[in-house]
C-alpha cells in the first residue's frame, strides 16, 4: 500500500506522533535533512507536500502528541530552508497560529517556541503576516500559564528586533488598526505589550509615530491608572516621549483633534490621568496658540476646578492648571490678540464662566472674574450680551462672599461692565449707573449685616474704579426718592457721609464740595443734600464740608424742636471726633479768620456752641469745649453778623428750600417711628 504521507517515512510519522519528545524531536530532525536536500535541488513540489503533511495531518490533528510533532517539524522545515523559508512562508506560519489558540496548555507552548524558531529564521519575509502575527501575539502574553507566556516573551522580543531592522518596508497603517483595537484593554499584561510596541516603533527613526497619537491618545491615558506601577511608569514615559517628538515639530500631528480627549482627562479623578493631561493642554496652548482657543470653555472646565486644590498631594495639578491659565490669559493679550479672539466661541466661555461664579473656590472664583473683566476690556462690545446674565451672579453671588478677594475682584468686573456701557456718554446721563446702585442698594435693605461688613468696602472700591461723583449722585438720585423703608435710607446715608469724609480715595470729591459757588459743585450739594436729609446729622457735617456755616447754624436751632434719639445722640459724638481730624483742619480754621467780614467763622462758632449744647457731658463735650474754648474772640461781637458775606450767601442755591426739606423729609421720619411704636405695642 502507498504512504499516505510521503516522502515522510512512516517511521518518521510514527516517531513524530510519539508521546515523549526525545522520538518526536529525532523525527523532526530527519525532517530537515530531508527539507534541505530538497531545497538544495529545488525540488520546492516536495517540500510543499511534506508541508502539506505536516499541516493537515499533525498540526490540525485532535491528537495533542501529533500537534507538538507537527509544529517541532514545521520550525525544523523552517531551519532547513532558511532564507529560502519566504517560498513558503504563509504555508509554515498559519498552521501554527492556529495552535496557539489551542485549549491544550502545552500545544500552545509549542506552538510559541515553534513559531519563534520560523520567524528567527524568516526574518523580513514574515513582516507581511505581522497583523495575524500581533493579533496572536497579544493574545498569548495573557496566557494563564507561566511557561507559555515566557515564550510569548521571547517571540515579542524577536518579532520587535525584525520589525526595527525592516522599518522601510513596515505598514505602520496596518499596524494602527491593531493598537486602535486593543488599546482600552484592562488586562496589566495586554496593556504592557501594547506600551512596548508603540515605545520601540516610536523609537524608529524612519516610523513617524505622532502622526497616528490621536486614534490611540485615549487609550494610552486610560493605562496611567493601572494597579501595576511598572505599566504607569511605561506609559508615563511614552507620554513623555510623544510630548517631547511634538514639540520638536507641532506640524508633525493634528494637535486640536487630541484636545477633547485631554480636555475630559483632565478631569478624571485619578491623580495622575489628570496631571499628565493637564501638563499636555499646557504644551498645546503654547504651541498651537489660535488653533487652541476654539476649545477655551472646555479647557477651563479642566483646570478651574484644579485651582481649589489645597492638598500638598494635589499642588503640582494646582500649579500646572495655574500655568495654563496664565498661558491662554497671555494668548488673548498678545499681539495678536484681535485674530486669536475671532476663535473664541463667546457664548461656550461665558456659560462656562458664569457657572464657575457660583459654589466654587475663592481662587476658582478670582480667576474666573479676572477673565470675565479681560473679556469685557478686550472685547466689550461682543461681551454686552452676556452683561445681564453676568449681573446678578456678580451681585448676589459674588459680592456677598466670604472673601475681600472675590468681592473687590468682582467689583473691577462690575465696574468695568458699567463703564464699557456708558463709555459713550459725555453727560451724566447713564442709565447703567442707576441700574446697577439700584440692585446693590437692594441688596443692602435686604440684608442688613451684608451692608454694615461689606457696605463700606464695596462703595470704596467702587469710587476709586468709577466716577465718583457719578457714583454719590446717583446714589443721593436713588435714595432721595425712597419714602417707605426710611430707616434705611438713614442708615446708607450715613453709610456714604462716613465714607465721604474720611476716605482719601474722595479727596478731590470733597475739594469740589467745598466750593459751591460754582456751578457743577452747586448742583451736586443740593442733590447730596435732599438725599442726606433722611439722616439729620450727615446733613449737618455735608454743610460743614461745604462750608455753609450760616445754613448749619439754622439746622442746629432746628434740633431744639427734634426729637433727640439714641442714634442722633451717638452720631453727633461722631461728628465731633470728625471735627477734630485731618479732613476738617480747615474747618477749624475759619474758627480764627477774618476772611468774609467774619462771617463765616461766627456762624461756624455759634452751630459749633449749639452742638455743644445738644449733647450730654461726655467725652465728646469735652472735646468740642476744649476746643472752642482755644477760639479768639478777637473779632467783636456785633449786634448782627453781615450774613451777605457767608459763603452760602455767594452761591446759587436755594437754601430756604432746601431747609424746608430737610424739615419735610426730618418729620417724615418722626412720623414712621411713632408709628412703629405703636406696631411694637400690640
Amino acid at each position: 500500500m502507498e504512504n499516505a504521507y510521503a516522502p515522510i517515512s512512516e517511521a518518521c510519522v510514527k516517531a513524530l506522533s510519539d508521546k515523549t519528545y526525545d522520538k518526536r524531536k529525532i523525527a523532526a530532525t530527519e525532517i530537515e535533512k530531508m527539507v534541505a536536500d530538497f531545497n538544495v535541488k529545488k525540488n520546492y513540489g516536495q517540500i510543499r507536500r511534506i508541508i502539506e503533511v505536516l499541516s493537515k495531518d499533525f498540526v490540525t490533528s485532535n491528537d495533542s502528541n501529533k500537534k507538538k510533532g507537527g509544529l517541532i517539524a514545521l520550525a525544523a522545515t523552517s531551519i532547513a530552508l532558511g532564507r529560502d523559508t519566504e517560498r513558503f512562508i504563509e504555508e509554515i506560519v498559519n498552521p501554527i497560529l492556529n495552535c496557539l489558540m489551542d485549549t491544550d496548555t502545552r500545544v500552545r507552548y509549542f506552538a510559541s517556541e515553534s513559531l519563534f524558531n520560523v520567524v528567527k529564521v524568516s526574518r523580513g519575509s514574515i513582516i507581511p503576516l505581522f497583523p495575524s502575527l500581533f493579533t496572536s501575539l497579544s493574545r498569548l502574553v495573557t496566557d494563564p500559564d507561566h511557561s507559555v507566556k515566557n515564550g510569548s516573551e521571547l517571540l515579542d522580543r524577536q518579532l520587535k528586533d525584525i520589525v526595527i531592522e525592516s522599518s522601510s518596508s513596515f505598514d505602520l497603517d496596518s499596524f494602527i488598526p491593531l493598537v486602535r483595537e486593543r488599546i482600552m484593554a484592562k488586562n496589566s499584561f495586554a496593556r504592557q505589550f501594547i506600551i512596548s510596541w508603540i515605545s520601540v516603533l516610536n523609537a524608529v527613526p524612519e516610523i513617524n509615530m505622532v502622526v497616528y497619537l490621536p486614534e490611540i491618545l485615549l487609550g494610552l491615558f486610560q493605562m496611567l491608572e493601572d494597579n501595576m506601577p511598572e505599566i504607569q511608569r511605561m506609559c508615563e514615559s511614552l507620554l513623555t516621549q510623544l510630548l517631547k517628538t511634538i514639540k520638536a515639530d507641532p506640524t508633525v500631528v493634528d494637535i486640536p483633534q487630541m484636545m477633547n480627549v485631554l480636555i475630559v482627562q483632565a478631569q478624571s479623578s485619578n491623580a495622575l490621568i489628570q496631571f499628565t493631561a493637564i501638563c499636555w493642554i499646557k504644551e498645546f496652548v503654547q504651541l498651537a496658540k489660535g488653533d487652541i482657543i476654539g476649545f477655551s470653555s472646555g479647557i477651563f472646565t479642566a483646570i478651574l476646578p484644579c485651582l481649589a486644590f489645597e492638598s500638598e498631594s494635589k499642588k503640582h495639578i494646582k500649579d500646572c492648571a495655574t500655568e495654563v491659565n496664565i498661558h491662554l490669559l497671555e494668548l488673548v493679550s498678545g499681539d495678536e490678540k484681535q485674530e486669536i479672539l475671532k476663535n473664541l466661541d463667546l457664548d461656550s466661555v461665558m456659560e462656562v464662566l458664569r457657572q464657575y461664579l457660583i459654589h466654587s473656590s475663592v481662587p476658582t472664583k478670582i480667576a474666573v472674574l479676572k477673565w470675565v473683566h479681560h473679556l469685557f476690556t478686550e472685547v466689550h462690545d461682543e461681551m454686552s450680551s452676556h452683561a445681564n446674565n453676568l449681573f446678578p451672579v456678580l451681585l448676589r453671588d459674588c459680592l456677598s462672599d466670604s472673601s475681600d478677594d472675590v468681592v473687590l475682584q468682582a467689583i473691577v468686573v462690575l465696574a468695568e461692565i458699567v463703564n464699557s456701557a456708558t463709555a459713550k456718554g459725555s453727560n451724566f446721563d447713564q442709565m447703567q449707573y442707576k441700574h446697577f446702585l439700584m440692585e446693590l442698594l437692594t441688596l443692602f435693605s435686604e440684608n442688613r449685616m451684608f451692608l454694615e461688613n461689606r457696605g463700606t468696602l464695596i462703595i470704596r472700591q467702587l469710587c476709586r474704579l468709577l466716577n465718583a461723583e457719578y457714583i454719590y449722585r446717583t446714589f443721593a438720585e436713588i435714595l432721595q426718592e425712597e419714602k417707605t423703608n426710611l430707616k434705611f435710607a438713614s442708615t446708607m446715608v450715613r453709610t456714604l457721609n462716613m465714607i465721604l469724609l474720611t476716605t482719601s480715595d474722595l479727596f478731590e470729591l470733597r475739594n469740589m464740595l467745598r466750593d459751591i459757588k460754582t456751578e457743577k459743585a452747586a448742583s451736586l450739594f443740593e442733590c447730596l443734600y435732599r438725599c442726606w436729609s433722611h439722616c439729620a446729622v450727615s446733613t449737618l457735617s455735608l454743610c460743614l464740608l461745604a462750608q455753609c456755616y450760616q445754613h448749619v447754624s439754622e439746622i442746629v436751632v432746628l434740633f431744639a424742636d427734634m426729637e433727640i434719639t439714641v442714634d442722633f445722640l451717638v452720631e453727633i459724638d461722631k461728628l465731633v471726633q470728625l471735627i477734630e481730624s485731618p479732613i476738617f483742619a480747615s474747618l477749624r480754621l475759619v474758627l480764627v479768620s477774618h476772611a468774609n467780614d467774619n462771617a463765616d467763622a461766627q456762624h461756624l462758632s455759634r452751630a459749633l456752641y449749639g452742638i455743644l449744647m445738644l449733647i450730654p457731658q461726655t467725652e465728646a463735650f469735652n472735646l468740642l469745649r476744649n476746643r472752642l474754648q482755644c477760639v479768639p474772640n478777637y473779632w467783636g461781637q456785633p449786634a448782627k453778623i453781615n450774613s451777605k458775606s457767608s459763603n452760602e450767601s455767594q452761591s446759587k442755591i436755594n437754601f430756604m428750600k432746601l431747609f424746608e426739606h430737610f424739615q419735610h423729609v426730618q418729620a417724615m421720619h418722626h412720623r414712621q417711628r411713632l408709628e412703629q411704636r405703636k406696631k411694637n405695642q400690640f
